[in-house]
C-alpha cells in the first residue's frame, strides 16, 4: 500500500465534503439558472433514458439544491414521488424549499450519506439517479449496490459524471493549478474526485460490478457559458467545494495567489467578449435485471 493510499481518510473526506457543501449551499442554489442552462441537456437525456412516466417513484442521490429533482417531479406528476437525498442538510433544505415554491408536493427530502442509501426503508423505486454526485463518493461500489437495492426489478439507474479532465478545462485547469500549488499528489485509481469516472469504460465497469445490465453511456457537450472568466471564477469560488477542500492546506495569502492564477488561466477561454469553458458530461443508464 502506498503512502498516498494510507493518507486518504474516507471518514475525514466525507466530513469535509459535508462541511463544504453546507457552506456553499446558498451560492449553489443562487447559481441555479446557470446550472439549468449548463446541465439541462444532459439532465433531460438522463431523465428520458430512465423512462420516467406519470406515477413513477424516483430516488435522487446527492440531490444538492434539487434542480434535477424538480425536473423529475414534474415528469412523474402528482401521482408520482421523488425522494431527494444528500449528505449536506444545508443544501438539501434548498431542495425542499424550491420544491415547495414550485408547488410540488410529491417531493420528499432525507439527509443520508450516499453510500448508505441501501438502508433507506421505502417502497421500491422505479428509477434512481445521481447528477454529478457519485464521483465524490469514496466507496462508489457501495453506493451503486445500495442504489440497486432500492430499485424494483427492471428499474433504471441514471448518472451524470464529468468526462475526462482534458475535455473539461473549465474545471481541470483550476484543479491542476491548486494541485501544483498545494503539492497534492495525483489521485489514485478508485479515489473520489471530479474526474474519477471520466473514462466511459471505468464508468460502465462500475455499473456492471454493481449488478446493472443494458448499460448505455453517451457523451454530451456542456460548455459553460458566462460573461467573463472573472464570472466563472466567482461561480467556482463560491460553489465548488472540491476546490476549497484542495486549498485547505494553504495559507490565506497562498489561496489568494492560487485564485489569481486560476482567473488568469481561465481567460484563455474568453472569446469575443464572452466566456465558454470547455466541458463534456457522460450520461450513463442501466437496468436492474428482473
Amino acid at each position: 500500500m502506498t503512502t498516498a493510499t494510507k493518507a486518504f481518510d474516507p471518514v475525514a473526506f466525507k466530513q469535509a465534503t459535508r462541511r463544504q457543501w453546507d457552506e456553499a449551499a446558498e451560492a449553489w442554489n443562487r447559481w441555479t439558472p446557470l446550472l439549468d442552462r449548463w446541465l439541462g441537456p444532459s439532465t433531460e437525456l438522463m431523465l428520458d433514458r430512465m423512462g420516467l412516466t406519470q406515477g413513477s417513484r424516483v430516488l435522487d442521490i446527492a440531490a444538492g439544491a434539487g434542480s434535477q429533482t424538480l425536473n423529475a417531479a414534474k415528469r412523474v406528476g402528482p401521482s408520482g414521488h421523488v425522494l431527494a437525498t444528500d449528505l449536506s442538510p444545508g443544501i438539501l433544505q434548498h431542495a425542499k424549499t424550491n420544491a415547495d415554491l414550485a408547488g410540488l408536493d410529491n417531493v420528499e427530502t432525507l439527509v443520508v450519506d450516499g453510500e448508505e442509501v441501501g438502508g433507506i426503508e421505502a417502497e421500491p423505486f422505479d428509477a434512481v439517479m445521481s447528477r454529478v454526485g457519485l464521483i465524490y463518493f469514496p466507496d462508489q461500489h457501495k453506493a451503486l449496490t445500495g442504489m440497486r437495492a432500492q430499485l424494483r426489478p427492471g428499474g433504471r439507474i441514471g448518472a451524470i459524471t464529468y468526462a475526462e479532465a482534458d475535455r473539461n478545462g473549465f474545471f481541470s485547469v483550476p484543479v491542476g493549478i491548486i494541485r501544483r500549488r498545494a503539492a497534492l499528489p495525483a489521485p489514485l485509481p478508485g479515489q473520489p474526485g471530479p474526474f474519477s469516472l471520466g473514462d466511459p469504460d471505468v464508468l460502465a465497469a462500475r455499473l456492471r460490478e454493481a449488478g446493472f445490465t443494458n448499460i448505455e453511456i453517451e457523451r454530451v457537450a456542456a460548455p459553460v457559458h458566462l460573461g467573463s472568466a472573472q464570472e466563472c471564477l466567482q461561480f467556482e469560488k463560491e460553489s465548488f467545494g472540491a476546490l476549497h477542500q484542495m486549498l485547505a492546506g494553504l495559507t490565506a495569502p497562498e489561496r489568494g495567489y492560487a485564485w489569481d492564477e486560476i482567473e488568469e488561466a481561465l481567460c484563455a477561454f474568453e472569446k469575443d467578449g464572452r466566456f465558454e469553458g470547455p466541458c463534456e458530461m457522460l450520461v450513463a443508464t442501466g437496468t436492474k435485471a428482473a
